[in-house]
């Protein structure tokens, strides 16, 4: 029997001996399994999604949404199993407090069962068995898995799965446990897998006859041995190459490197960069020339788990031609947890394109926090939330009297970001979610949605953030220690406004610098040449003082950034701006709870093997 899909040796006469018994029961039990529950398994369920689960690519998920039964069907391929698997779904990703599902053996049964873990990381039945196993298959890559669980299923044990990131959990098992609760997670070889499991039911639009491609590939490079790289590599557009509209992309990644290029990005550089040098390398490398830093304006981006990206059949992202850089910049990022050595890519994003411009121009806005220090969070802070504004003036006086219609939209922070929420505000009262993720982490995540935005609404990005292992305030700015809360709306037509965002009004936040000085009657340096970086890091973070910087964002004024393309704010009054006026909010949705658990079993699915005795 292959090594790939045998069980894990069990002690008898002698190890060939054992491993001979043992292999034939576990083929055996695959055999009855699969009998049993072969009725179970849903007729032609495609399994459009796929992700690598751990980086040597042993443990591989697919999967499908149904929104009608409210219902994830996962497929797990087990490529070298053992003795057991377990998956699962937590908050951050830790296997401590996770909601499971555990493969395991005893040595003489082998057992599936719903779990969920303690914050000790010890495996714990869950009475409520909400995964259900339709089908165990043995194939040549391994052992698969199907099973199903809904969304929601109002236990509190379970993971609701909901719209934004997900962190995935999975554990090897490398011998027989006696029972569930024998496993403790501390003790196994882990990981974690970030992915947005629920996809949009949005039909593929068919594409045109005279589209062309292009491929925006890093040429051959050598992966570095360390676990976190971005690698940027500068593309030229042909000379003369007019205009276009890109409406479509996909990934290319180099095959058996799936489970190390986690996501990628193309920017266009600034239209008025004559010239960008060409450059491969990593993206902190001091060799990367300056100009890059001005290659910001998004084409195309891509995360683990996702499927190619289509525009609307009426919209296409506009590039070439007159008024646009002829220059690329491709940025992949690595996740080499491993530091595995040695391994070669091409990896990079296919652009699809054609000559034929449809109806509307499709831009991209950006919401949220403008880039300043003024916007800070204290330390050893658990949830912080800074919220920025797109307020009404700006609409009103940025966008077409028919308005704007968004189509899909991009969550961004730096790395203390929990959560995400942009909601839209009419008339005084949120009336829908723009976009929100509960789960939120720093990797790329693209959300489609369809949604009007008239003249005059107002839309609020909120972020809440977790600096507890922090011990100076995080302000806000461009480098990764700094922080960001933005949201990146994909819409059409294009309009001038690019930038909609606020800040708090930096004559107040000079305010509160003053108060917390003489109410503690610190050395708080509030002179005229100290950066406001420099005040945030005098401040004694007392209650205190943690509670009036929270109060003054919400309640002080503005400076808003209503900004066109060129960087060039709309004519008007921006500085000193009330805070948009909300009079109600939009309720959180109750859970759907299943109205049946199905065949559902009330304790783990048992086969037995006869005690392994062949």
């Amino acid at each position: 029997m292959p090594a790939l899909s045998r069980w894990a040796s069990l002690p008898g006469p002698s190890v060939r001996e054992a491993a001979f018994m043992y292999s034939t029961a576990v083929a055996v039990f695959l055999v009855i399994l699969v009998a049993a529950l072969q009725g179970s398994a849903p007729r032609e369920s495609p399994l459009p999604y796929h992700i690598p689960l751990d980086p040597e690519g042993s443990l591989e998920l697919s999967w499908n949404v149904s929104y009608t039964q409210e219902a994830i069907h996962f497929q797990l391929l087990v490529r070298r199993l053992k003795a057991g698997v377990l998956f699962g779904m937590s908050d951050r990703g830790e296997l401590e407090n996770a909601d499971l599902v555990v493969l395991w053996t005893d040595g003489d049964t082998a057992y599936f069962a719903d779990a969920w873990s303690d914050q000790k990381g010890q495996i714990h039945l869950d009475p409520q068995q909400d995964y259900q196993l339709l089908q165990v298959q043995r194939t040549p890559e391994g052992l698969t898995l199907l099973f199903k669980r809904p969304f929601g299923t109002c236990d509190p044990k379970d993971y609701l799965i909901e719209d934004g990131t997900v962190h995935l959990v999975y554990g090897i098992l490398e011998e027989p446990f006696r029972s569930l609760e024998a496993i403790n997670g501390s003790g196994l070889q882990t990981g974690l897998q970030r992915v947005q499991l629920l996809k949009p039911n949005i039909p593929e639009p068919e594409l045109p006859s005279d589209a062309c491609t292009m491929e925006v590939q890093a040429p051959n490079i050598q992966i570095p041995s360390q676990e976190t790289t971005y690698w940027c590599y500068i593309k030229e557009l042909p000379k003369g190459f007019s205009r276009h509209h890109i409406i479509k992309y996909e990934p290319i990644v180099t095959k058996g490197n799936e489970a190390l290029v986690h996501h990628m990005e193309v920017f266009q550089c600034a239209p008025e960069l004559d010239s960008v040098p060409h450059f491969s390398g990593p993206c902190d490398s001091k060799m990367k020339p300056d100009r890059l830093n001005y290659c910001r304006h998004v084409l195309a981006a891509w995360a683990l788990g996702a499927k190619a990206f289509y525009y609307p059949e009426e919209a296409g992202l506009a590039f070439g031609g007159p008024g646009s850089s002829r220059y690329l910049r491709l940025e992949v990022h690595y996740h080499n947890p491993l530091v595995i050595e040695g391994r070669n890519d091409s990896s990079g994003i296919r652009l699809y394109y054609t000559a034929k411009l449809r109806r509307f121009n499709a831009g991209i806005m950006e919401l949220g926090l403008v880039y300043t220090p003024v916007m800070a969070i204290p330390p050893r802070e658990t949830a912080f939330i800074l919220t920025g504004y797109c307020t009404d003036k700006c609409t009103q006086l940025a966008l077409p009297p028919s308005g704007i219609h968004i189509f899909a939209s991009q969550l961004h922070t730096h790395l203390t970001g929990r959560k995400v929420v942009t909601v839209l505000v009419r008339d005084g009262r949120e009336w829908e979610i723009v976009n929100q993720d509960n789960h939120y982490s720093p990797h790329f995540q693209v959300l489609m949605v369809t949604l009007a935005f008239p003249q005059g609404d107002v839309l609020i990005t909120s972020c809440t953030y977790n600096t507890e292992d922090r011990e100076l305030a995080t302000v806000g700015g461009f480098g990764i220690l700094e922080e960001m809360c933005v949201n990146y709306v994909h819409y059409y037509p294009q309009t001038q406004l690019e930038l909609c965002k606020s800040a708090v009004d930096a004559g107040f936040l000079q305010k509160y610098f003053h108060l917390i000085n003489r109410f503690n009657n610190e050395d708080v340096c509030t002179c005229p040449q100290a950066s406001v970086s420099q005040q945030f890091t005098s401040v004694p973070w007392n209650s205190f003082n943690r509670d009036v910087l929270k109060a003054l964002y919400s309640f002080a004024p503005i400076s808003m950034h209503c900004n066109k393309s060129s960087a060039v704010r709309f004519q008007g009054e921006w500085n000193l701006q009330p805070l948009p006026k909300v009079i109600s909010t939009l309720e959180e949705p109750t859970p759907q709870c299943p109205t049946s658990q199905g065949q559902s079993p009330a304790g783990p699915t048992v086969v037995s093997i006869g005690g392994g005795k062949g």
